[in-house]
């Protein structure tokens, strides 16, 4: 793979920690080679980055499908397709998710994402987000009642095997029977546990923090909801520190007054943007698959026939605006919520952060948080000026 050179002039490099203003950035085989004050390189490419900002690319843990194409479709062309859409939104990197279906079915998309190699212009994936089928019944949502079964040990581990241990994260239901000993498990072989589509009481959610769970899959959907009697799934979402919320922030899946309470509560250091797209995402209005079931898609979003939401068409740039919209964040607590607390969750030592030697991964976005570039491997593989004057 041929790598170039590019050098960013004077942008405002924004990490979790803080931000630098009138910076320049240099990039090299794939890499951060250089942040300072004025860099002097030969060859290359320039870009002048005076007004804008520069962003730690945004990392998807939960997402199912993108560009008419889905996980579950165990296609290598279809992840190809999807890998190259997701630049558009600024996502450079994500877990590929699939969903509660038949064992063979998930064992084919499982097996179909291990061998998968994105190509120079696509995001990355990172690995698997395994959602269902080990999830509750009265909390299935879109995940197929016939499909969903109890946590089961065997089946994990066979299926880790078979992904050569690219499984990073599974969404289950920690109070089904064998429940709390495959947290345990799973947990302490280095996997992301999330606790989803689950009719927990808050008394479980505790166990299960302390067994090792450390996330909650889209806060408030398909969870046992806040009761001042019984706290629930949300409320162990919301109160347990060493849980991070995974959020929808598409105002569909969450009202806005929700989003600013998990915000006030969990503050950017507990929360995770995700999308949970499906593959109608990018594409027009109409209907889709979604696991074998039809999905109706419309402004008002993602839905089965019976009402219940079926993922999202949400992008990861708009779930930024959307998240600054309501709370009024700061750029640096964007950063937390798209990038950097993923990052630490999936224990990435190279992504989250512009610093050096850190993957040049990176979003350019102007004053009004709109995406300008998506930056992968130091290549700038989309830009919105010359995509618009191609479309």
């Amino acid at each position: 793979m041929l790598f170039l050179s590019l050098l960013i002039r004077n942008i405002t490099v924004v990490n979790a920690n803080g931000r630098d203003e009138q910076m320049d950035v240099w990039m090299k085989d794939g890499k951060i080679a250089q942040i300072a004050q004025h860099i002097e390189v030969s060859g290359g490419d320039r870009l002048d980055g005076s007004g804008k900002f520069l962003l730690p690319g945004f990392i998807d843990m939960h997402i199912h499908g993108s560009a008419r194409m889905d996980a579950m479709d165990a296609s290598d062309e279809g992840l190809h397709t999807m890998a190259q859409s997701l630049l558009k939104e600024g996502t450079t990197s994500f877990l590929a998710t699939t969903m509660t279906q038949s064992y063979d079915n998930i064992e084919r998309a499982i097996a179909n994402i291990a061998q998968f190699q994105p190509q120079p212009d696509e995001a990355e994936v990172l690995g698997i987000h395994i959602e269902g089928p080990f999830v509750s019944k009265q909390r299935a949502g879109a995940q197929p009642l016939d499909f969903i079964v109890q946590p089961d040990l065997n089946v994990f581990t066979k299926w880790q095997e078979l992904s050569g241990n690219k499984i990073k994260q599974i969404t289950l239901a920690p109070e089904e029977p064998n429940g709390m000993s495959a947290v345990q498990s799973i947990a302490a072989s280095g996997v992301i546990v999330s606790i989803g589509h689950s009719d927990a009481t808050f008394e479980q959610m505790q166990e299960a923090a302390q067994l090792g769970a450390t996330q909650g899959t889209h806060l408030y959907n398909q969870m046992r909801p806040f009761h001042h009697r019984d706290p629930g799934v949300v409320g162990g979402v919301l109160l347990l520190e060493g849980i991070k919320a995974e959020m929808i922030v598409d105002f569909i899946h969450m009202h806005k007054g929700a989003v600013e309470m998990a915000y006030r509560v969990k503050g950017a250091d507990g929360i995770i943007l995700i999308t949970d797209a499906m593959r109608a995402k990018g594409m027009p209005f109409g209907e889709y698959d979604l696991g074998g079931q039809i999905v109706h898609v419309t402004e008002a979003g993602a839905h089965l026939a019976n009402g219940s939401l079926a993922g999202s068409i949400l992008k990861m740039d708009q779930a930024v605006r959307n998240m600054h919209l309501v709370t009024n964040c700061t750029l640096e607590e964007l950063v937390k919520m798209s990038s950097f607390n993923a990052a630490q969750q999936l224990k990435l030592s190279t992504k989250g952060q512009l610093v050096q030697g850190y993957d040049a991964d990176a979003v350019i976005i102007d004053a009004h948080l709109n995406l300008q570039q998506t930056i992968k491997g130091g290549h700038i593989l989309f830009d919105v000026m010359k995509d618009s004057e191609g479309s």
